[in-house]
């Protein structure tokens, strides 16, 4: 069994992405967005499920735009493009579930542009099934 406070655990980590669990057909994620920063406009070919802990942002799904707060819930379904900006002061801290995975299992991003230049290096690939 895996368990966590993860509320807590989130809020703790100052990483812009750290990998908690992945298993054969989901991956939890933790995210940390500073302020003013964003996740960046991405489409993946997994199911998305975003759950925000504390802090403000918008969320932009398929060209639909909503504001997002502490206790929000946002569905990415697969092939939607979509970004997640922080609008407040703080940091926007979430989790985020894919269905399947989408990153490299145990992966810890420090920065966005660790995260994009690992992408883009090939290095963040989710586990082969």
């Amino acid at each position: 069994m895996e368990h966590f406070t993860i509320a807590t655990v989130a809020e703790k980590s100052p990483d812009f992405r750290r990998v908690l669990w992945t298993g054969k057909h989901t991956q939890l994620v933790i995210m940390t967005i500073p302020p003013d920063g964003e996740i960046g406009e991405e489409v993946h070919e997994v199911d998305q499920i975003l759950t925000f802990v504390s802090g403000t942002g918008k969320a932009i799904v398929s060209g639909q735009t909503r504001n997002v707060a502490q206790g929000d819930l946002v569905v990415v379904p697969a092939g939607h493009k979509h970004n997640f900006l922080n609008t407040g002061p703080n940091p926007l801290v979430l989790y985020t579930v894919y269905g399947p995975p989408e990153h490299a299992d145990g992966a810890v991003h420090k920065t966005k542009e660790e995260a994009d230049r690992l992408e883009e290096q090939g290095k963040d690939e989710p586990p082969q099934s």
